[in-house]
C-alpha cells in the first residue's frame, strides 16, 4: 500500500491514533474491509437501522432523522454499543428544510448569503454542529461550494452561497471551521464543481464546461482554499471536467465526459496530486443516474473505489454491491492495496474525530441542554429576520395593511419537497388572517371577480429539488386552467409575488410589480417575511444572485 501520512493535514493524527488505524485495519477480514467502504442510507426505524448495521458492518450511515429526539438518541446509543468499530454517522446539514427536524430552524446557504455576515454564518454553523454531535452525528456533506452560474439549475438552487466566488469562499470556509471545531467533519461538494450546467446529476452526468484557467479561477480556487483550511472530506460527484481530461489526452473522446466519481484522472491526478488533498474522498450517491448512465452497476460500482473514492455512498442493494467488490478483487480489477488505502482513510477520519477514544454516550438529558434551546432559537430568528430581500416594488405597494388591502386573494402551489409526494401548505395565509386580513386561497375552478379583492399574492415555495430538470413558474398548475394561466391580475389589483425558495421567478413573471425573495420556506422565514411586508422590520437581505437573470425586462 502506498504510504499515507496520517500525521499530516487534514487528519493530524498522533502516534496512538495512527497505531489504532493500522491495528484496526489489519484486524479486519477481507469481507469486513470491503464493508467499511460503504455508507448506507438509513431511513428506517431505529430498530431496523440498528439491525442492518449489525448485519452488514458498514463504515457509516447517513441518517434521515425523524422528529422524535428520544428515538434518535436511542438509535445513537444502540449503534455505539453494538459496533466494535465506531461508525461515521452523516447527514446533509444544509439548513431550512434540510435541517435536523428536532433542531433549531436556520436559513439555508442562499439565505445566509443574502445576510452576508460571516460571524452569523459561523454562529449558525456552530449551532448546527453542536446539535448534531448531541445526537451522535459526526459528519456532514456540507458546505456546498457550487456556484449559481446557470440560473436554471434546479440542483444548485438554494444550496449554494450564490454566484459571487468571494462570497461562496467566505461563508464556506466559515462553516468548515465551525463544523470541525465542534466535532463534525465537513465535506465540500460537488467535485469538480457544479453550477455551469443547468441539469441535475440525479438524472444525467453533468458537465463542467470551463477551460482550466477558468476552472482554476473559480472552483480550483475554492477547493484549494478548503483544502488549505483543513477540510476533512470532499465529495466526488457525477460531474465531468472535459478540459482537464483533454489536457492530458486530446483524443480522450467519450472519456472526457466520465463523471468524477468514476475518474482516476479527476480524483487521483487532479484532486490528490495537483491540489494535494490527503483527506477522504466520498462518492456522491451511487444510485444516481449521473453515475448509472455511464455503465452497468457490475462495472461501475467497483470503479468508484478503483478510481480513487474511498467511500461508496448509498446502495439500493448493499449485499449485492458488496459481492460486486468481492468479484472485482477476485478478478484483479480492484487491488487489495487500493482497498487498504481506502479503509485507512476511513479509519483515519474516525480517529481525527476522536471516535476511537472513550467518550460519553449520547443521552436525552444532555441533548435537551443543546438541541433547540431558547438561546439558539432567538439567535437564529435574529439572523432569519435579515434574510428576506425586496427585489422590486415599482408601484410602492409595501408595506401592506388591512386598512388598504383587506381582501387578499392567494395563489400558491404550497411547499414542494423532494421526498414528500404532495405539497405542504404554507402558513403565511393564516398569519395574514391573524393580522386582520380576509384571505381567500384560490382553488381550481374558482370564479374570480377583481372587484372582490384588494390584493393578489403569489406564494411560491420550491427550494432545491432532486430529480427535477427545471424549476419554473408553472402558470397552468398554479391557476388550474389554460385560461387562468394566461390571466394577469396586476393590471386590476395591487400584486405581490413572494418566493420562499428558487430566486429566479422574475424570468417567468417579469412584469409583476412587487417581488420578494426569501430563499427558504421554514416557519421562521415565513414569520420574518410577514414582519417585513407589514413594515415592522426592514428588508435587510441583499441578493446573492441576479434575480433578473441578466435581463433588464424584469426590473420594470
Amino acid at each position: 500500500m502506498a504510504p499515507i501520512d496520517l500525521s499530516a493535514a487534514p487528519f493530524h493524527l498522533d502516534d496512538a491514533a495512527i497505531a489504532w488505524v493500522a491495528a484496526t485495519r489489519d484486524g479486519l477480514s477481507p469481507r469486513d474491509k470491503l464493508a467499511q467502504l460503504f455508507v448506507l442510507l438509513a431511513r428506517g426505524t431505529p430498530e431496523e437501522v440498528a439491525g442492518e448495521v449489525r448485519s452488514f458492518k458498514p463504515g457509516g450511515i447517513t441518517r434521515i432523522y425523524s422528529d422524535d429526539l428520544d428515538a434518535e438518541i436511542g438509535l445513537a446509543r444502540a449503534l455505539g454499543a453494538s459496533n466494535a468499530i465506531p461508525l461515521l454517522i452523516s447527514a446533509d446539514l444544509e439548513g431550512s428544510r434540510m435541517s435536523l427536524p428536532f433542531g433549531t430552524s436556520i436559513p439555508n446557504p442562499l439565505g445566509l448569503a443574502a445576510v452576508d455576515d460571516v460571524a452569523a454564518t459561523t454562529a449558525i454553523s456552530t449551532i448546527m454542529a453542536r446539535e448534531a454531535t448531541a445526537v451522535g452525528l459526526n459528519w456532514s456533506f456540507t458546505p456546498v461550494i457550487d456556484i449559481n452560474a446557470a440560473w436554471r439549475s434546479a440542483i444548485v438552487g438554494t444550496r449554494s452561497y450564490g454566484s459571487d466566488i468571494d462570497k461562496v469562499e467566505r461563508h464556506a470556509l466559515a462553516q468548515i471551521a465551525a463544523f470541525q471545531a465542534n466535532g463534525v467533519a465537513a465535506t465540500v461538494k460537488h467535485w469538480p464543481g457544479e453550477g455551469f450546467d443547468d441539469r441535475d446529476q440525479h438524472l444525467v452526468t453533468t458537465v463542467n464546461p470551463l477551460t482550466m484557467p477558468q476552472w482554476e479561477a473559480s472552483f480550483g480556487r475554492l477547493y484549494r482554499k478548503a483544502i488549505a483550511e483543513g477540510v476533512l472530506s470532499i465529495m466526488s460527484a457525477h460531474i465531468a471536467l472535459p478540459a482537464f481530461v483533454r489536457a492530458l489526452d486530446p483524443d480522450a473522446g467519450a472519456e472526457a465526459y466520465r463523471p468524477a466519481s468514476l475518474s482516476r484522472i479527476l480524483n487521483q491526478d487532479l484532486l490528490r496530486r495537483e491540489l494535494g488533498f490527503n483527506g477522504l474522498i466520498v462518492s456522491d450517491a451511487t444510485p444516481m443516474a449521473g453515475m448509472g448512465d455511464w455503465g452497468p452497476r457490475d462495472v461501475v460500482l467497483p470503479e468508484v473505489i478503483i478510481a480513487g473514492c474511498d467511500v461508496i455512498l448509498f446502495s439500493d442493494d448493499a449485499n449485492g454491491d458488496l459481492m460486486r467488490l468481492v468479484k472485482a478483487v477476485a478478478d484483479g480489477r480492484l487491488s487489495q492495496e487500493r482497498v487498504d488505502e481506502a479503509v485507512t482513510r476511513i479509519l483515519a477520519l474516525k480517529a481525527a474525530l476522536g471516535l476511537h477514544k472513550e467518550r460519553a454516550e449520547p443521552s436525552i438529558e444532555a441533548a435537551r441542554r443543546v438541541v433547540a434551546t431558547e438561546e439558539s432559537r432567538l439567535f437564529a430568528e435574529g439572523v432569519t429576520a435579515r434574510v428576506p430581500t425586496l427585489v422590486k416594488d415599482v408601484n410602492k405597494l409595501l408595506p401592506l395593511s388591512p386598512a388598504k388591502h383587506k381582501r387578499v386573494l392567494v395563489f400558491s402551489g404550497g411547499v414542494v419537497l423532494p421526498f414528500v409526494p404532495h405539497p405542504l401548505p404554507l402558513s403565511l395565509p393564516d398569519r395574514l388572517e391573524k393580522e386582520g386580513f380576509a384571505v381567500t386561497v384560490h382553488v381550481p375552478g374558482m370564479e374570480i371577480d377583481p372587484r372582490d379583492f384588494d390584493l393578489v399574492l403569489y406564494l411560491l415555495a420550491e427550494e432545491t429539488l432532486l430529480t427535477r430538470g427545471r424549476i419554473f413558474l408553472d402558470w397552468h398548475k398554479l391557476t388550474g386552467s389554460v385560461f387562468g394561466a394566461m390571466h394577469r391580475f396586476w393590471h386590476d389589483l395591487p400584486t405581490l409575488m413572494i418566493s420562499f425558495g428558487y430566486p429566479y421567478y422574475l424570468y417567468d413573471a417579469p412584469r409583476v410589480p412587487a417581488y420578494v425573495n426569501a430563499y427558504g420556506s421554514s416557519e421562521a422565514l415565513q414569520a420574518a417575511v410577514v414582519e417585513a411586508i407589514m413594515g415592522r422590520a426592514p428588508f435587510a437581505g441583499t441578493s446573492p444572485v441576479d434575480p433578473f437573470v441578466g435581463s433588464e425586462q424584469g426590473r420594470y
